[in-house]
């Protein structure tokens, strides 16, 4: 009975191990979005976020969050409300960025309701302009095709511009490789279901900032 009850007690540990690892998922974007068209990039946040209502250590605070192997705290926190990328087993955790000074940072902290706070920079290198973190995260793995992008921006262009010649389109690709960003437009690499290399410029950003491709980061 004694060895039943040990068994039973190890196998809701381990269960309970795996459901809080589960409650730490991956974020990364699906579907355009809309609303923080106007954002400037991201912030490389750490595992303690404190948020100000003001860019002055002596504002109020709005919220700390822990970010924890076990999940974010406040334990109400959802992660694809406060990051714009989050991939625990990388330690990267990125917030989307609407205003910046020297010394500080708005961020958006709820992703839902667009609410914004401030965080006091630790290291400036941790803010990356969209192109910046393009170059840097895209160039390295790629990028992919948010779901409900408009099907115009399939078609590969010779130059990075609307009225340049369409020399291809993007069929189901195994793999989009950047090869640099020119600014609203993306130099790319692209192998179809056909298995024909194409080279060419596809949008990755309508002028209003809506992006429609983002880095495949795995």
């Amino acid at each position: 009975m004694k060895k039943l009850f040990t068994s039973l007690f190890l196998i809701g540990l381990l269960f309970g191990i795996q459901l809080c690892a589960n409650a730490v998922n991956n974020v990364l974007p699906r579907y355009i979005n809309y609303r923080n068209i106007y954002s400037l990039g991201v912030y490389e946040v750490n595992d303690k976020v404190t948020l100000y209502k003001e860019p002055n250590e002596t504002s109020d605070i709005v919220m700390t969050y822990i970010i924890g192997k076990n999940g974010i705290f406040p334990e109400n926190t959802k992660e694809e409300d406060l990051f714009a990328v989050f991939i625990p087993r990388k330690e990267l955790a990125l917030m989307t960025v609407m205003d910046e000074t020297e010394e500080w940072v708005q961020v958006i902290y709820d992703n839902k309701s667009g609410a914004m706070a401030w965080i006091k920079k630790d290291d400036p290198y941790k803010f990356m302009t969209w192109i910046h973190f393009y170059n840097m995260y895209g160039r390295k793995y790629g990028l992919y095709m948010l779901q409900d992008a408009p099907e115009f921006i399939n078609t590969i262009k010779s130059a990075a511009k609307e009225d340049s010649q369409s020399i291809g389109t993007l069929n189901h690709p195994e793999k989009i490789n950047l090869n640099v960003i020119s600014g609203n437009w993306a130099l790319v690499s692209v192998k179809d279901l056909d298995r024909t290399p194409k080279t060419g410029f596809i949008r990755w950003r309508a002028d209003t900032g809506v992006r429609y491709f983002f880095p495949d980061i795995k």
